[in-house]
């Protein structure tokens, strides 16, 4: 494998997306989660770092949990979410259907 390929394997073996988590969580699966607020931030990635030296087995979270949100997987505390798309796709294909 070249390096390039490598290193988009090794990539991908340490991070998960919102559907693969949710899945993790459902079989009760320990994973410490890191993510960053911000396209340009690479905080996660330091962290995941410094968390995986200490021993921890660390994944960052592909879009954060702004995508966490908008996949419709719930939250907790002041400003939870229940699950459930948040995009209102569900809604418009309701209006279209009616229309019809």
């Amino acid at each position: 494998m070249n390096a390039q390929a490598q290193h988009y394997a090794d990539k991908l073996a340490f991070e998960i997306d919102s559907w693969d988590l949710s899945v993790a969580f459902a079989a009760g699966e320990r994973v410490v989660v890191i993510d960053c607020d911000g396209i340009g931030c690479n905080a996660s990635t330091k962290g995941a770092l410094n968390m995986s030296r200490l021993g921890f087995r660390v994944k960052e979270l592909i879009g954060g949990l702004d995508w966490w949100k908008r996949d419709g997987h719930p939250t907790h505390g002041e400003t939870a979410q229940a699950a459930g798309a948040a995009c209102g796709c569900n809604e418009k294909r309701s209006e279209k259907e009616e229309s019809r």
